[in-house]
């Protein structure tokens, strides 16, 4: 019963490391924007820069879903090993 427990333990521990590293390092990936690109879609007009967000929107969505499927794959195939 205690090794169950420990194991539990140990993941959680686990996940939490992985949000707090995740929460350390954010503000440093976001600071990684080119200035110049920044610069260029601040002066531009509102439609640019409306069509700038639905473009981020548009490639976001193909990273997501193969995520959703890769991740969805292995919890289906999760128990197969036993």
């Amino acid at each position: 019963m205690s090794g169950k427990i420990f194991k539990s333990a140990r993941k959680w521990l686990a996940a939490a490391a992985c949000v707090l590293l995740l929460g350390v390092t954010a503000p440093h990936a976001i600071a990684q924007g080119c200035a110049m690109c920044y610069q260029t879609a601040a002066a531009s007009g509102a439609p640019v820069r409306e069509a700038l967000r639905h473009g981020i929107l548009i490639l976001l969505l193909p990273a997501i879903s193969l995520f959703l499927g890769i991740f969805a794959y292995i919890y289906r195939r999760r128990n197969l090993a036993r």
